[in-house]
């Protein structure tokens, strides 16, 4: 509870005044680590957990395998991964493939990553394409990110979102042509684009809005308010000798 709030220090606290731990136990703590980017500590204390000589469980490794994806532990995270199997007897599951795809995309090592989601013993997911793909987006790699964004349309073809992704990533790569492709398939099948909107919560009535919004009541007060500010926060950076936004930051 201290840990999802956010209170990492009282979480450990309590978790050192448990009189007796167990799997639940230092499994919690594990993964509070591991939520909070503390992976080394998380790390630490799963390796003290298997010296008092309890045996993890698949939600223990999930919590290892979150903490390694977080720290870019890319070699711990094979490691650990592969122990499940060898050293504890413990078949992955969906979740625990979706965070070694995550984490082995986020480091750039696309093909490993496409080759453990051939290989799996169950049939992949959209978290585990997912993965795959986004991480595909950041590194620039077309050919993977293409297979993995046609195994998501596969799974749902009306998601629009990913025909967005994968226009975008076609454009990013200066390939004109398969953007328009994807962006007419998705028109042929009726697929629209839901648009982002964002909300806020004042006085029990939520207020919901859309980009480049004219729907709510007060849109003309509220444009007015966004010019005010952008001028003050022009002011602010001039003062500050702060480049302006798309300028090369100089730190």
């Amino acid at each position: 509870m201290y840990a999802k709030c956010g209170n990492i220090a009282k979480a450990l606290q309590v978790f050192q005044e448990v009189p007796q731990k167990n799997c639940l136990t230092w499994t919690a703590i594990i993964c509070g680590l591991a939520l909070h980017g503390n992976a080394w500590d998380a790390i630490s204390y799963f390796s003290e957990m298997i010296r008092s000589g309890l045996r993890p469980d698949e939600i223990t490794f999930l919590g290892v395998l979150s903490a390694c994806c977080h720290g870019g532990l890319v070699e711990e995270g094979r490691k650990y991964f592969s122990q499940m199997s060898f050293n504890f007897n413990i078949t992955p599951q969906l979740k625990h493939y979706s965070c070694m795809v995550d984490l082995l995309g986020r480091a750039g090592h696309l093909e490993e990553a496409e080759e453990l989601i051939r290989n799996m013993t169950i049939a992949a997911d959209a978290a585990v394409w997912g993965a795959l793909f986004f991480a595909c987006r950041v590194h620039g790699n077309v050919l993977i990110g293409e297979r993995a964004a046609l195994k998501l349309l596969e799974m749902d073809p009306q998601d629009s979102g990913i025909y967005v992704l994968l226009a975008t990533m076609y454009s990013e790569a200066k390939m004109w042509k398969e953007a328009r492709n994807a962006r007419n398939i998705m028109k042929k099948r009726g697929v629209e684009k839901i648009p982002g909107c964002s909300s806020i919560e004042i006085n029990g009535i939520v207020h919901e809005f859309v980009a480049k919004d004219v729907l709510h009541p007060q849109f003309e007060w509220i444009y007015e308010c966004l010019v005010s500010l952008t001028k003050q926060l022009e002011l602010l950076m001039l003062k500050c000798e702060i480049p302006a936004y798309g300028d090369e930051f100089v730190s």
